[in-house]
């Protein structure tokens, strides 16, 4: 988006989603080729709409297909079986491993009253609980993290020969990744573990069973997705943490808000800051119409910030409620993995409070910006603290 076009609005572009919502709240972008979509009520209504907004984006390789860019009714059926991975009961017997984890990360760097959030913690943690779900060998971890970052990965200018060398460059890690999971599917076909990969080769729709190429999207899906949102919502968190330093006190003497926290952190900060959608006819959105075809981005970051619905929405409120934020999205295609993620940051803030005092923002250091204009998060984010 043209409008934010220097680091500082890269690393808060707030100001600019609200203004943006407030004098063209839909507006067509020459350059991008599509529509955004910056209020509250109609993102919602663009969300919640699959069959007049598509999740195909235009001709889609079989090999990359995922259930993001399924539409009813092969979404339906493959939600329902995945779904079967995600139950609540399923997330919440992870906790006590989930726990082990980020003890054991925060161990190893605790006494050097230091560490950078991002390296130490909030990119190692959802790596290898994913890893662990999808039956991945550990010293594998660090190829997902670089195959992970490719995949959410864009371009700071919006010329023809970058974005040609970002497409290659994730063509590329796709073409690994599929060649990896193409030889764990053939490993867990002839002796199964109890992991994600052989339920799904296990499984069935309808009689049918899941072709290769499903498996491995969304294999793949949950690698890219499940981290990058992940190590964000962690980081950022600890962002507001040092940005607003009482709430760390708060959160130590009520740790029953930690769970509302997390909800605001997504809110005011949310990883993914838009979901892109395709017209599946001519529609109207207010008094804009808009074309069968065309491109339609919903800034879900300016929504989380919109005044007709939240009161206050650039203060952060650590217990706000109700907090109908919709940073996971809304409805058919609501984040599958969700409550891990929320899982996963509420253990960790939680260690962080319960471990650490008086955490600050490492002075001199600078903060560099998620080369993607749909992600909000930063590459590194170093903090100095107090062990308790």
């Amino acid at each position: 988006m043209a409008e934010i076009d220097t680091p500082e609005k890269r690393l808060n572009p707030f100001s600019i989603y609200n203004h943006l919502r407030q004098t063209t709240p839909i507006r067509y972008d020459a350059s991008r080729d599509c529509w955004d979509v910056f209020g509250y009520e109609d993102v919602h209504r663009i969300l919640k709409d699959p069959g007049a907004f598509s999740s195909i984006r235009g001709v889609v390789e079989k090999s990359t297909e995922t259930i993001l860019t399924m539409d009813p009714p092969r979404h339906t059926q493959m939600r329902a079986l995945v779904n079967k991975a995600f139950t609540p009961r399923v997330i919440a017997d992870l906790a006590p491993h989930i726990e082990s984890i980020t003890n054991e990360l925060m161990d190893s760097l605790i006494d050097r009253n230091k560490m950078d959030v991002v390296h130490d913690l909030a990119v190692p943690l959802p790596i290898i609980v994913i890893a662990e779900l999808l039956g991945v060998p550990s010293e594998d971890r660090k190829l997902f993290k670089v195959w992970s970052d490719t995949l959410v990965k864009g371009t700071d200018v919006n010329t023809e020969e970058a974005l040609k060398q970002i497409s290659t460059e994730k063509a590329q890690a796709l073409q690994e990744l599929t060649s990896y999971f193409k030889e764990i599917v053939g490993l867990r076909r002839t002796d199964p573990k109890e992991d994600l990969i052989s339920l799904l080769l296990s499984a069935d729709i309808e009689g049918e069973k899941l072709s290769l190429q499903e498996i491995i999207g969304f294999a793949i899906l949950l690698l890219a997705a499940g981290n990058e949102t992940t190590t964000n919502l962690i980081t950022n968190a600890v962002r507001v943490l040092t940005e607003q330093t009482s709430i760390q006190q708060q959160l130590l003497e009520n740790s029953e808000w930690i769970p509302g926290f997390i909800e605001e952190v997504l809110r005011f900060y949310p990883p993914i800051q838009a979901i892109g959608r395709v017209a599946a006819s001519d529609i109207e959105i207010g008094d804009t119409h808009i074309k069968k075809g065309d491109q339609v981005v919903s800034w879900v970051a300016s929504a989380n910030r919109d005044e007709t619905k939240f009161s206050n929405p650039d203060v952060f409120v650590a217990d706000r409620r109700p907090n109908a934020h919709l940073s996971f999205g809304f409805g058919i295609h609501f984040c599958l993995g969700a409550p891990l993620a929320r899982l996963e940051a509420q253990i960790a803030i939680r260690a962080i409070v319960n471990r650490l005092t008086d955490i600050r923002f490492a002075t001199g250091s600078k903060l560099a910006y998620i080369q993607s204009t749909f992600v909000f998060g930063v590459k590194q984010f170093p903090i100095v603290f107090d062990r308790k």
